[in-house]
């Protein structure tokens, strides 16, 4: 895709990290497939290549602001649509065992294909909603990492993110300019949940006047059994 050979000096000036010729093959190859797919399914609003590059890939690189190094750890991005923040995070660091989790099956499909496409390991797609998936022995507390990226409320969020975590993982939520106002309105979900102190961590990217945020919320006790609530639930009426 035209412009993604900026891509790797723009994550040296956010991170401090640097890009492999090989990650930065994978992520112009699948933005390509994003694009052309979109043509058919309806994955993104964002298409042109400054966008794509800014504002899915560079961003979700920004993560490794608040994750650090990740190797053989298990994550899960829910609500991932056409695989933002989780499959970037994958070419960053290909020994993690990745869960991509969205609740329609169109874009569950385009995933599998972006995965076959990139010859990618440890990958493995879920339709679902993340209400239900928290309920089910296979997710329940069985996750370093949990990532979601404008999918709801941080107070819903923290419903669905929580109880996927084990005990000292970490719940990881992009945010815009709300993000210290979600975060003093999901404080009792983050204690009720099992949550400890979150960390606010600003994000900012080129070209993007709004300021961004990564909220890091670590997990520190177990989560009540009657969380989360049923599907839709949590939105409905958070706590």
């Amino acid at each position: 895709m035209d412009g993604f050979d900026r891509l790797p000096q723009e994550y040296q000036a956010l991170t401090g990290r640097s890009l492999t010729i090989d990650q930065l093959a994978l992520s112009d190859r699948f933005a390509d497939l994003m694009v052309e797919a979109n043509q058919k399914i309806n994955l993104t609003a964002i298409t042109s290549p400054e966008d794509v590059r800014i504002k899915h890939f560079l961003d979700s690189f920004s993560l490794t602001l608040a994750t650090g190094t990740l190797t053989n750890e298990s994550v899960i991005d829910i609500g991932t649509g056409a695989g933002f923040p989780g499959l970037p995070l994958k070419l960053l660091f290909p020994e993690i065992r990745l869960t991509l989790v969205d609740s329609v099956a169109k874009k569950t499909g385009f995933l599998d294909m972006v995965v076959q496409e990139l010859d990618l390991s440890q990958v493995r797609t879920v339709t679902d909603r993340a209400e239900a998936l928290g309920q089910q022995p296979a997710h329940r507390q069985a996750y370093d990492w949990a990532l979601a990226r404008a999918v709801a409320s941080l107070p819903a969020l923290v419903e669905y993110l929580l109880p996927l975590v084990k005990i000292g993982g970490n719940v990881l939520v992009q945010k815009g300019e709300s993000a210290e106002r979600e975060l003093a309105a999901a404080q009792k979900a983050i204690r009720l949940l099992g949550g400890g102190k979150a960390e606010v961590i600003p994000v900012s990217l080129p070209g993007i006047p709004d300021q961004r945020f990564l909220i890091l919320i670590p997990k520190v006790r177990r989560t009540p059994a009657e969380y989360p609530r049923r599907v839709g639930i949590p939105a409905k009426n958070p706590l």
